[in-house]
Formats: C-alpha cells, structure tokens, sequence
C-alpha cells in the first residue's frame, strides 16, 4: 500500500513558482487565467510561461529604474 489519503506524510510542498525557479506565483497566475474566461481550458504550461515573461519584463524595467 502506498498509504494514500492516511493524512500527512511529512513532505513538504514544492510551490510549481519554485520548480520552474521563480519568483512570481504560478498558482496564483493560473487561478487568474482560469477565473477571466480567456479560454475554456488553460495547459498546464501556460501560468509558467506568463510568469517568467512577466518576471523578466518586471526584472528588466526594474534595471532600468
């Protein structure tokens, strides 16, 4: 048995902000993507795609500043 549904197993949650190595939340973006009707479905990659091109766009105006 792999004990699944027996509570907690004592790991820990790896944020998918920090799989991809980012700083901006993944989940968060994706739960707005899915929430503002801009598609009936939304991929699993898209939320990290929109975060990273917002990071860099945030990173580089932030450079400039």
């Amino acid at each position: 048995m792999s004990g699944r549904g027996k509570g907690k197993s004592g790991k820990k949650a790896v944020t998918r902000s920090a799989k991809a190595g980012l700083q901006f939340p993944v989940g968060r973006i994706a739960r707005y993507l899915k929430a503002g009707k801009y598609a009936t479905r939304v991929g699993a990659g898209a939320p990290v795609y929109l975060a990273a091109v917002l990071e860099y766009l945030t990173a580089e105006v932030l450079e400039l500043a």
